[in-house]
Protein backbone atom coordinates (compact mmCIF):
# COMPACT_ATOMS: atom_id res chain seq x y z
CA UNK A 1 0.00 0.00 0.00
CA UNK A 2 2.52 2.20 0.56
CA UNK A 3 4.62 1.72 -2.29
CA UNK A 4 1.42 2.90 -4.61
CA UNK A 5 1.33 5.85 -2.25
CA UNK A 6 4.99 7.00 -2.92
CA UNK A 7 4.63 6.07 -6.80
CA UNK A 8 1.38 8.26 -7.01
CA UNK A 9 3.40 11.43 -5.27
CA UNK A 10 6.20 11.14 -7.32
CA UNK A 11 3.78 10.93 -9.99
CA UNK A 12 2.10 14.54 -8.68
CA UNK A 13 5.44 16.29 -8.24
CA UNK A 14 6.71 14.82 -11.51
CA UNK A 15 3.52 16.58 -13.32
CA UNK A 16 4.06 19.64 -10.75
CA UNK A 17 7.49 19.75 -12.19
CA UNK A 18 6.63 19.47 -16.00
CA UNK A 19 3.78 22.27 -15.65
CA UNK A 20 6.82 24.97 -13.64
CA UNK A 21 9.25 23.48 -16.79
CA UNK A 22 7.03 23.72 -20.09
CA UNK A 23 6.59 27.63 -18.60
CA UNK A 24 10.38 28.16 -18.29
CA UNK A 25 10.95 27.09 -22.00
CA UNK A 26 10.92 30.00 -24.45
CA UNK A 27 9.53 29.59 -27.69
CA UNK A 28 11.42 32.21 -29.28
CA UNK A 29 11.77 35.32 -27.22
CA UNK A 30 13.07 35.38 -23.34
CA UNK A 31 9.48 33.27 -22.12
CA UNK A 32 9.03 33.30 -18.01
CA UNK A 33 12.11 32.47 -18.11
CA UNK A 34 13.12 35.52 -17.77
CA UNK A 35 11.34 36.42 -14.72
CA UNK A 36 12.99 34.47 -12.23
CA UNK A 37 16.46 35.33 -13.39
CA UNK A 38 17.51 32.50 -14.87
CA UNK A 39 20.06 33.79 -17.11
CA UNK A 40 22.28 34.08 -14.04
CA UNK A 41 22.50 30.70 -13.02
CA UNK A 42 23.81 29.53 -16.09
CA UNK A 43 26.90 30.65 -18.42
CA UNK A 44 24.94 31.29 -21.11
CA UNK A 45 21.40 30.99 -22.67
CA UNK A 46 22.23 27.89 -24.72
CA UNK A 47 23.26 26.06 -21.42
CA UNK A 48 20.04 27.09 -19.52
CA UNK A 49 17.76 25.35 -22.63
CA UNK A 50 20.11 22.01 -22.57
CA UNK A 51 19.50 21.91 -18.83
CA UNK A 52 15.73 22.91 -19.30
CA UNK A 53 15.15 20.34 -22.09
CA UNK A 54 16.77 17.70 -20.09
CA UNK A 55 15.47 18.48 -16.89
CA UNK A 56 11.83 18.11 -19.50
CA UNK A 57 12.79 15.12 -20.73
CA UNK A 58 13.29 13.10 -17.53
CA UNK A 59 10.42 14.45 -15.97
CA UNK A 60 8.24 13.42 -19.20
CA UNK A 61 9.79 9.77 -18.68
CA UNK A 62 8.92 10.14 -15.17
CA UNK A 63 5.56 11.01 -15.43
CA UNK A 64 4.52 8.63 -18.34
CA UNK A 65 6.06 5.70 -16.71
CA UNK A 66 4.36 5.86 -13.68
CA UNK A 67 0.70 6.77 -15.62
CA UNK A 68 1.19 3.73 -17.32
CA UNK A 69 2.08 1.58 -14.14
CA UNK A 70 -0.71 3.03 -11.95
CA UNK A 71 -3.51 3.00 -14.47
CA UNK A 72 -2.13 -0.88 -15.44
CA UNK A 73 -2.29 -1.17 -11.62
CA UNK A 74 1.05 -3.67 -11.80
CA UNK A 75 1.90 -2.13 -7.98
CA UNK A 76 -0.73 -3.03 -5.70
Amino acid sequence: MTIVLISKAIWALSALGLIILVLLHSPKGDGLGALGGQAQLFTSTKSAEVTLNRATWTLTVIFMGLTIVLSAGWIG
